[in-house]
């Protein structure tokens, strides 16, 4: 089983910085290249680009707990979650054909 994990190529596992504009201040964010493909398709899921869903998030996030520790955590648990919905809701659409929840699916290739 753990080669499903192991045999993942490191390509996928690169760290990526990003350089963008969060609340109008510049800034970088650094994630794995996985990450950011999760990211991109939660952005075309929601009809934004990848930095307004960033900002979105960080928004929202500020506007709940106040102060963001670490955003980029963060933003590796939203990933996180998105799969797990979308995985749940992959199931109802298996066992209830008559529901199409709209799923996007991104090839990141980059």
């Amino acid at each position: 089983m753990c080669q499903i994990y192991a045999s993942t190529k490191p390509e996928r596992y690169d760290s990526i910085s990003h350089s963008l504009r969060i609340q109008g201040c510049v800034t970088s964010i650094r994630l794995e290249k996985e990450f950011w493909c999760i990211l991109e398709e939660m952005a075309i899921a929601e009809d934004r680009t990848p930095s307004e869903l960033i900002n979105v998030l960080y928004k929202e996030v500020h506007q709940n707990y106040g102060e963001v520790k670490n955003f980029t955590s963060f933003l590796r648990t939203a990933c996180t979650i998105y799969l797990a919905r979308k995985s749940s809701m992959e199931d109802v659409v298996l066992s209830e054909p008559t529901l199409q929840p709209p799923l996007h699916s991104v090839s990141c290739n980059k």
